[in-house]
Order: C-alpha cells, then sequence, then structure tokens
C-alpha cells in the first residue's frame, strides 16, 4: 500500500495497494494508523465547531474555571477529595415562622422536622441524564433567621464534590421545601446521586410550595408561578432578574471560556427563589395558620383552606373556615372567590353541616342559600326539596320547594343561559312528587257504595 499525504497535509489517506509481497500486519499497521489519525482530525473539528468551545478563547480563560467562577460570584473555594467547587455564604434573612402553629395546615411540615428550603439552577429541563444541576441553593432556619449557602460547580468533572457539600448541608432527614421541587428540582439531585453509586439524602417529608399555591391561593393569580406568588401575595417585584431560559446558555458559555460574570446573575436570581420559599411559609403561617388573624384574611383563601380541611377530614376546622370567609365576605363583597361567591359558601357550608350529622342547621344553610341570587340557588332549592321529601314526610314543601327552583331556572333561560339538563331532572322531580300527592290524597279518600 502507498499512501499520499492529503491537501491540507494534516493527515494520510491510503491511495493504492502494493504488491501482493506485502504482509498482512505491516497493512493493519498503517490502517490503524490512517485511522487514528482521521479520528484526530475529527475530535478537533468536533472541539473547533460553532456552538462548542471557541476557537479563540478569551485571555481570562487561562485561569482555572473554579478561580474565575469565585472570582464573579464573590465566593470561595473549596477542596474536596473528590473536586472542587464554590460555595457562596449569602447571608441571613431574618424570618419568624411558629413551626407549631404553621404544622395545623395539611401538608405543612412537623415542627420537630429540620426545615431545609432548596432552589437548584440546571442546565437544562429535563430530569434525565444529561441535565446536571450547577447550582444549588440551601437554606436552614436558624433561631428566627434564614441562613443561605449556594454551592457551584466549576466544571463537570467536580460534580461528585458538588454532591458531597449538598448532602453535608441538607443534613439527616429533613422536611425538605421546594417550588416545583417534587417533580423536577428533587428528582433530578436523585438521579445525580445514583449516578455517581451513592444514595441521595433521606427525607422525613417534602413540601411542595406549587402544590400549596396552588391549593389556597391559585383563585386570586393568574399563573402560579413563582414569580407569580411573589407580586400576589408578598407584594414583591424583581428587577434586572435574569429569565430562566437564558440561564444554561450563560453556564455553557462560561465552561467554553467565555466570562463568567453573568453567571453572578444567575446566583442572585437563585438566592432569591430561595429566600421566598421563606416567605412563603411564613405567609402561610401569619395569615391562615395563625386562628387570630385567620378571619381577616382573604375570603377566598379562607374558603379554599376550607376545601383543603375537608379532604383532608377536619369538618369541623372546615366550618370554622367557612363561616369566617362568609363573614368576610359579607363585610366585603368585592372580594369574592367566583361568580356566585356567597351563595357558594353557604351552599358548602351546608353540605359540611349535613356531614357533621346536623341535619336541622344543614337545612336551615340551604334555604339561606337559595335565597341568595345566582347560579347555585336552584341546586339548594333541589337540596331543600331533598330534605323536606326523605327526612320531614313533607311532600307538599318539597313541591313547593321544587317549584322555586324551576322558577330560578326559568329566569336564567330568560336571560340567555338555560340548563337543560338541570331543567328535565327538576321536571321529573315535579311530575314524581304530584304523582305521590295524589296517591296519599286517594288514600285518604273514604270509599263509598
Amino acid at each position: 500500500m502507498s499512501l499520499a499525504q492529503d491537501p491540507a497535509g494534516s493527515s494520510l489517506t491510503p491511495t493504492a495497494v502494493a504488491g501482493a509481497g506485502n504482509s498482512g500486519a505491516r497493512a493493519e499497521r498503517i490502517a490503524a494508523s490512517v485511522t487514528g489519525i482521521t479520528l484526530g482530525r475529527r475530535l478537533a473539528a468536533f472541539r473547533d465547531s460553532p456552538g462548542r468551545v471557541p476557537a479563540a478563547r478569551p485571555a481570562s480563560a487561562a485561569r482555572p474555571l473554579a478561580e474565575r467562577l469565585a472570582a464573579a460570584v464573590d465566593g470561595v473555594i473549596i477542596d474536596g477529595r473528590s473536586g472542587r467547587i464554590v460555595r457562596v455564604d449569602a447571608g441571613s434573612l431574618p424570618l419568624a415562622l411558629d413551626r407549631e402553629r404553621l404544622s395545623w395546615i395539611p401538608g405543612q411540615p412537623a415542627p420537630d422536622q429540620p426545615l431545609v428550603c432548596l432552589d437548584t439552577e440546571t442546565t437544562g429541563l429535563g430530569t434525565g441524564t444529561g441535565t446536571v444541576a450547577f447550582l444549588v441553593g440551601i437554606a436552614r432556619w436558624e433561631a428566627g433567621t434564614l441562613r443561605l449557602v449556594q454551592l457551584l460547580l466549576p466544571d463537570h468533572g467536580d460534580e461528585a464534590a458538588l454532591l458531597d457539600a449538598v448532602a453535608a448541608e441538607i443534613g439527616t432527614t429533613p422536611a425538605l421545601v421546594t417550588y416545583n421541587g417534587r417533580t423536577f428540582d428533587w428528582p433530578l439531585l436523585v438521579a445525580r446521586f445514583r449516578l455517581h453509586g451513592r444514595a441521595a439524602p433521606s427525607l422525613a417529608a417534602h413540601v411542595d410550595l406549587l402544590t400549596t399555591v396552588r391549593r389556597l391561593f391559585r383563585h386570586r393569580l393568574d399563573r402560579a408561578r413563582l414569580r407569580s406568588a411573589e407580586e400576589g401575595l408578598l407584594d414583591l417585584r424583581r428587577f434586572d432578574d435574569v429569565e430562566g431560559w437564558e440561564i444554561p446558555s450563560l453556564y455553557f458559555d462560561f465552561l467554553r471560556g467565555g466570562p463568567a460574570d453573568p453567571l453572578a446573575r444567575v446566583v442572585r436570581h437563585n438566592a432569591e427563589d430561595v429566600r421566598s420559599l421563606g416567605r412563603l411559609l411564613a405567609y402561610v403561617d401569619r395569615t391562615l395558620a395563625d386562628p387570630h388573624a385567620r378571619p381577616s384574611a382573604h375570603p377566598g383563601d379562607q374558603a379554599s383552606l376550607a376545601g383543603l380541611l375537608r379532604a383532608h377530614g377536619r369538618h369541623d376546622d372546615s366550618l370554622a373556615c367557612l363561616d369566617g370567609a362568609i363573614g368576610a365576605l359579607r363585610h366585603a363583597p368585592h372580594a369574592g372567590v367566583a361568580s356566585d361567591p356567597l351563595g357558594a359558601l353557604l351552599s358548602a357550608r351546608a353540605r359540611t353541616l349535613r356531614r357533621l350529622g346536623r341535619p336541622d342547621d344543614a337545612r336551615a344553610a340551604w334555604e339561606e342559600a337559595a335565597l341568595v341570587e345566582g347560579p347555585d340557588g336552584a341546586a339548594a332549592w333541589v337540596e331543600v326539596a331533598k330534605i323536606l321529601e326523605h327526612a320531614e314526610r313533607d311532600v307538599q314543601g318539597a313541591l313547593r320547594a321544587t317549584d322555586r327552583a324551576l322558577a330560578l331556572l326559568a329566569r336564567r333561560r330568560a336571560l340567555g343561559r338555560p340548563d337543560p339538563r338541570a331543567e328535565g331532572l327538576l321536571h321529573g322531580r315535579r311530575a314524581r312528587l304530584v304523582r305521590r300527592i295524589e296517591r296519599s290524597r286517594g288514600a285518604a279518600r273514604p270509599r263509598t257504595r
């Protein structure tokens, strides 16, 4: 085999095969050499391709990644047995939190569990093996203050050191507090721990505040994002904040030799995310968990809390929250929770009384709900009719209640909002009640020859 140099002069390519006297071993060595040279050219082209490490690296890129990162974010380098990381002590935020009182709210952590807030910044939005958490913010409550520490990954090879530091900061069996962390942040960290052949820290509980915000406050928020909760509940506004979709590219630019200064904005963004977790917990504590402040809370918040308590079988507490919501709504009728807030709340109160085994109070509550104008009035009259027919054996009263419900539906039809299904059911109920009354009259009429 004869070899000729390619025009670029950087590798060799086979052009012809020599006579049959050449040995097979020599041909294999030459082929292997050619293959290795070609692979070298391809790797070099891969490194210099667009989107990879820039061909011309800035002068600052000559410094180690950890040093550049620490200087940009005002952190310190921690040398561990498995690599180097950058640690930022973000200080403490005074934040009072009554753990005993907060635990009264379903889904909140027990008072004896260490409380740890956590948020990550990652190289993507997936939780697969290709996504890495390069920044982990962790905050713990200590004597009425929230102490925040941030751990940064200078390079992928140092991930084991980052995970060591995360495990040390989280500690033993805490109650973890995140925002959408049940489906993203924590599963991602668990996957990274497993890839390094070790178990993730065990948790005593996981409080995902996204679920809390959706369940208690979604009625007065445009969206359930953390920033929406900050603006709508905490009255906080962020300025010069980095957008979430920008964060992965800023980190990749740094790894390719770009400046580290833009990552300082990412660190500030992460710090505010973690602090907001603590602020949201404190907001729930002082507005809904505090029994003295709860009656003054937004009526929609109290109604949402009543639904949460009812779902956990705490009907007495649910009734108290409903009473508070109804009282607050009557004092502030424009702070509604639905198109017919008062009727909906009165109906919920009647159902709760029925579950508590208080039929007389339930009937009075249904009658009160039926007198409120709105779509729930007809349904309330139907419930009154059921009680009169089955519990009190007052068929005539049940017929009158059914007629009141039909009158409300007829009014809605005249306004262009018909409900054919409800009308059909009520007409069927009315016909059955009329037949029952006629049968009872026939049975009471004396027989004559």
